[in-house]
């Protein structure tokens, strides 16, 4: 992986040459921050994130095994209370609901270590340790021939420090 790595003081800036970056089109953008910025992520445009598909699959998964295991439970061994119906979703509706948030919470967890790839067993290009203290830092993956447009636009737009890097 070739690119460029720029690192920058101010937030408006590091906004502006992402947004400059996307324009021309030089290449992949990844961005460090040492804290969640939303201006980051509208100058990125991030689609929404994928995690919540865990989260719902295993909501709904969570609900049904939970009424499901009740229900084979009452039918497996019965309890006749005055002509009650064995098995009535009423009373069941606690049980399901403590399994979805059970395994939806579980799913989720499990869905976010798959998609921030967790455990990451090699370093990150470009990431420097300043980038989570008080500089942001702009990673552009690109081709050997971009890397002198992406370097320009990031100096243009007030990079503290650009590097190329493999």
């Amino acid at each position: 992986m070739r690119g460029v790595l720029g690192a920058f003081h101010e937030l408006d800036a590091a906004v502006s040459a992402i947004e400059a970056l996307k324009e021309k089109r030089v290449g992949a953008i990844r961005v460090y921050t040492p804290t969640p910025r939303h201006e980051l992520e509208e100058a990125l445009g991030a689609p929404p994130s994928p995690v919540r598909r865990f989260a719902l699959i295993g909501g709904l998964l969570g609900v049904t095994f939970g009424y499901w295991i009740a229900i084979w439970v009452s039918d497996y061994w019965p309890l006749v209370v005055g002509g009650k119906p064995i098995a009535s979703w009423v009373p069941y509706t606690i049980f399901g609901f403590e399994v979805m948030v059970l395994i939806g919470g579980l799913s989720t967890v499990m869905g976010l270590l798959i998609n921030a790839r967790i455990p990451r067993l090699t370093m990150m290009v470009g990431y420097d340790p300043r980038f989570s203290h008080d500089d942001y830092g702009v990673w552009v993956e690109c081709p050997p021939e971009k890397a002198r447009a992406a370097e320009a636009l990031l100096r243009e737009h007030g990079a503290v420090e650009v590097r190329l890097e493999r």
